[in-house]
């Protein structure tokens, strides 16, 4: 067949943009609009795109070719047949099986359920619009199906489709209404309801006889009409009952979507490919060749060109056995033959008339020409599918916007999904509920959410789990954060504070419960009582959030009505040189506390075992502990050692000069950077008195003492006389092997004699110096202990017969179990509260250098503002350690049920004593 005027196959966008030269002929004709969309297979077979390779007689499209658009998007292919004046449109989407391939590679391995539904979702949302583009612009549409099956999930979709439209309806015609068409065409927005076709591609297991009779049935009764054409009618009735079942078809043609034609076949079904190919490729050369043969010399076009060929069709399909009647059977028509009966309609200006009912309404019909179609075609194209005109920018957005009315046909999943996760919500917020307190902290919230959550994950399903989780999470924490939410802050002793969340009072402002949220101070409803620096005064304290008011504002309040005009040894604290100081950066102490860590670590190794802790060694842990090199330090030595290191310690207390600019933000401890003292001292050192002050029969006479529990332990100290033996000697005495005998041993002296406690040496004298480590629970239970685990108890007079060398000798606990336990199951802590010094009137020095560890390690070591503090002597002492423990990075915590106690305490050596030398006589 001769081709003249053929238009190469395009892009439906780069048709509309360009300048298509017609013949004048043909330049007023009317023309029909042919759209094509469907699904295919993988199966072999005709695809999708063939049909306008029959259609057109040309080989157009190739069988195995690959779409000029690589990606999975929907995109419409045009092919203008101008002799015919018949322009066809095919839509490519997902439902094809080379996009859906295109699609699944363009999906991540890693892409979730949630993500790769709304990337599906999102396709077929592209696709809608593609379909409704076409259902706009098209006469006649072909559904092109790969079996001989009908789908019925394309009632759902044409149901989707007619919604959308009806939604979109009045943005089309703002659209269109400049546009050089009918006033039926603006109010409808289409030239003619269009009319769809159906085509099934036959499969290969539903071939019959040649003969036609059908299985079962008798051969010599012939049939009327051929297998193929009974399967037609059968799925003709299918789909009509489908269709007006569901509401897709009514009795009036103008509001439907579609219609189809009543006293028309509109289903064609595709017989199954020939086995031999080579075979069937020769036949359809016979048959050109034939037709060629009998074509006329003058050109007919149009319609009776379709005529003149139809008739030359049917006269040469006389020889084809496959098409002739046989037994009274009608002849099974082409494909073209089936399309034509309809375009014909089109092409003559008939239009169609497929209302049905008592009374029938005439729908309306324009066959527009080929510049008509091509004003209107862009501008919809412009709104639904390319949206590139920025004058219609706010259309295309209000039209994006009505996609929505597609969820509810088309994502049943979703809305499934949807509607069985509102229901567990309800679920999930009891259980979060469930056994709630008024206020609860973040760990309450957390864990009552995650019950939450295994109550939602027990019911929720689908897409939507994930959308609806994360509701619930805000759900809850909004009902957490509406005035239930608890204070966060803890106290030193490790209580929340019992307060919904609030602020603090700035400096002068008063609280207010009223203010949203309400301005409070931080209570825990925790009380404990507790006594002054000297111990001779009892009084209740609230439980502290603070270090100032644990270790200093208490003390201080209770100064005022005791032991405030007592003599003391005041701490060095910070002096500020300007009016706003600031706490010294973390990056400044991050340094000197990776240094110090490790040398922490071999001090509290080194004294191991009480025979191992001499002077020397007690000297030689107190300068590491203080980040000291150890070359600057000599040890403790007998005679002129106390001299040297004297001497070789003061270039290091020159090079640490306090600042003035900045303090220390927590406690003195190990891990301090050099230069900085804090803004108050959390230690107290008083003087109680003389040292007869003391009476060793009575013990302590002060409140909360429990009974035969207020006697410091004796620590007997010889002191050697000057004579002539050891002149300018001294010895050192801390209650250590070197100044002390073991029991049952005898010292050995220099004119052979042996030394017992000193009687046997004639210029020998003896000093006794009490000292005792108090402990005080939270009930103000206060008591003296002679051991790690053992209490004084002392029922009759003498006072306390336990010599003080097992607690001098030893690193005593900072916490012990308390002697009184209440009723309740969780125990109670006595902690070491003080220190008690009695230092005679003697050529003694009693050296103080008390340190702490309050936890396991890393937990640094604390100690005062200053070390190695020598008492004097006849003079009774009391040192005040902490109430509670703190760093620049937090509180130390006391000790839970389950920890052992053994990892808090004060380390050993925190006295030491030696003679002094007296004036010379």
């Amino acid at each position: 067949m001769k081709e003249t005027n053929m238009c190469p196959l395009v892009s439906v966008a780069d048709l509309l943009q360009a300048e298509l030269q017609e013949d004048a002929a043909h330049r007023d004709d009317g023309l029909c609009v042919v759209g094509i969309f469907g699904k295919s297979n993988m199966q072999s077979g005709p695809p999708k795109e063939s049909i306008i390779n029959t259609l057109a007689d040309k080989h157009i499209f190739t069988l195995f070719g690959e779409p000029e658009d690589g990606t999975a998007d929907s995109h419409i292919q045009a092919f203008y047949h101008q002799e015919s004046r018949v322009l066809y449109l095919l839509l490519s989407s997902v439902c094809d099986s080379r996009q859906l391939l295109r699609a699944c590679q363009s999906l991540s391995a890693g892409t979730g359920h949630s993500d790769a539904h709304d990337f599906w979702k999102g396709l077929e949302r592209q696709h809608c619009l593609h379909l409704l583009y076409m259902f706009s612009v098209c006469h006649v549409l072909l559904l092109v199906h790969p079996n001989q099956t009908f789908d019925v999930s394309y009632d759902r979709l044409f149901r989707a489709l007619d919604a959308l439209r009806q939604k979109v309806l009045p943005l089309i015609r703002a659209v269109i209404k400049d546009c050089p068409v009918s006033k039926e065409w603006k109010v409808n927005c289409r030239p003619c309801p269009p009319r769809l076709l159906f085509v099934f591609q036959m499969n290969g297991s539903l071939k019959v006889s040649g003969n036609g009779s059908e299985s079962g049935g008798n051969p010599d009764k012939p049939k009327k009409h051929s297998p193929r054409r009974r399967l037609q009618h059968a799925l003709e009735d299918q789909i009509y009952r489908i269709f007006r079942k569901s509401r897709v078809l009514t009795n009036q043609s103008s509001n439907c979507l579609f219609t189809v034609p009543a006293n028309q076949a509109f289903v064609y079904v595709i017989p199954t490919v020939e086995e031999d190919p080579v075979g069937a490729l020769l036949g359809q050369l016979r048959s050109n060749c034939i037709l060629s043969e009998q074509d006329t010399t003058t050109t007919v076009s149009g319609p009776r060109r379709y005529q003149q060929m139809r008739r030359s069709a049917r006269q040469s399909s006389f020889g084809d056995p496959g098409s002739m009647l046989m037994g009274g059977q009608l002849v099974d028509c082409s494909l073209k033959e089936f399309l034509w009966q309809h375009v014909e309609l089109v092409l003559t200006k008939k239009g169609f008339d497929d209302s049905v009912g008592r009374n029938p309404q005439p729908s309306h019909f324009e066959l527009p020409t080929y510049s008509k179609w091509v004003q209107v075609a862009s501008r919809l194209h412009q709104v639904l599918i390319s949206n590139t005109d920025e004058e219609i920018a706010e259309l295309v957005t209000k039209v994006q916007g009505q996609l929505k009315v597609l969820e509810g046909f088309l994502d049943a999943d979703t809305k499934f999904s949807e509607n069985r996760c509102q229901k567990a919500l309800p679920l999930a917020h009891s259980a979060y509920q469930s056994n709630l307190p008024h206020n609860y902290t973040t760990t309450v919230h957390k864990n009552q959410l995650a019950q939450a959550l295994r109550v939602y994950s027990q019911h929720a399903r689908g897409v939507a789990f994930q959308r609806y989780a994360l509701q619930l999470h805000e759900d809850c924490y909004k009902f957490w954060s509406n005035g239930h939410q608890l204070c966060e802050e803890r106290s030193l002793t490790d209580q929340h504070c019992v307060h919904k969340f609030h602020l603090l009072p700035q400096l002068g402002e008063k609280p207010d419960m009223d203010r949203n949220p309400p301005i409070l101070n931080h209570n825990s409803r925790g009380r404990s009582t507790s006594s002054c620096n000297c111990g001779r005064k009892q009084a209740p304290r609230e439980d502290p959030f603070d270090i100032q008011a644990a270790n200093y504002d208490f003390y201080q309040m209770l100064e005022e009505k005791c032991c405030g005009k007592l003599e003391r040894i005041e701490f060095p604290v910070f002096q500020p040189s300007t009016p706003d100081p600031a706490p010294a950066s973390d990056q400044a102490q991050r340094l000197p506390c990776e240094v110090t860590g490790s040398v922490d670590a071999e001090r509290l190794k080194e004294p191991s075992t009480a025979q191992s802790h001499t002077p020397g060694d007690t000297s030689l842990s107190l300068a590491l502990s203080l980040g000291q090199s150890t070359d600057s330090l000599g040890p403790y030595a007998d005679g002129e050692g106390t001299d040297t290191q004297v001497q070789q310690k003061r270039p290091s207390l020159v090079d640490r000069q306090p600042s003035t600019v900045e303090y220390l933000p927590g406690m003195m401890h190990s891990g301090c950077p050099k230069g900085l003292l804090p803004k108050f001292s959390s230690w107290s050192l008083v003087k109680l008195g003389p040292a007869k002050s003391y009476n060793c029969h009575t013990g302590l006479e002060q409140p909360g003492f429990l009974p035969g529990s207020s006697f410091l332990l004796p620590w007997d100290l010889v002191i050697r006389s000057r004579s002539e033996e050891d002149a300018g000697l001294t010895e050192p005495l801390d209650g250590g092997t070197s100044s002390w005998p073991a029991p049952n041993k005898t010292l050995v002296g220099k004119r052979g004699s042996t030394g017992g406690l000193g009687r046997s040496r004639r210029r020998d004298d003896m000093a006794r110096v009490f000292v005792g480590f108090e402990y005080e629970d939270s009930r103000g239970r206060r008591f003296i202990s002679c051991g790690p685990d053992k209490i004084v108890k002392v029922l009759g007079p003498g006072g306390a017969k336990d010599p003080a060398t097992r607690v001098l000798n030893t690193d005593m606990p900072l916490y012990i179990p308390s002697p009184s336990q209440g009723r309740g199951l969780k125990p109670h802590f006595a902690q070491l509260a003080r220190l008690y010094v009695v230092v005679p009137d003697a050529p003694l020095e009693v050296t103080l250098n008390p340190q702490v560890q309050p936890g396991p390690p890393p937990c640094p070591v604390f100690h005062p503002e200053q070390t190695d503090l020598v008492l004097p002597p006849d003079s009774l002492w009391v040192l005040r350690f902490p109430y509670s423990y703190s760093t620049d990075r937090g509180p130390c915590y006391p000790p839970k049920e389950n920890q052992p106690l053994n990892n808090y305490k004060v380390l050993r050596g925190i006295l030491k004593a030696t003679t002094a030398n007296p004036p010379p006589q």
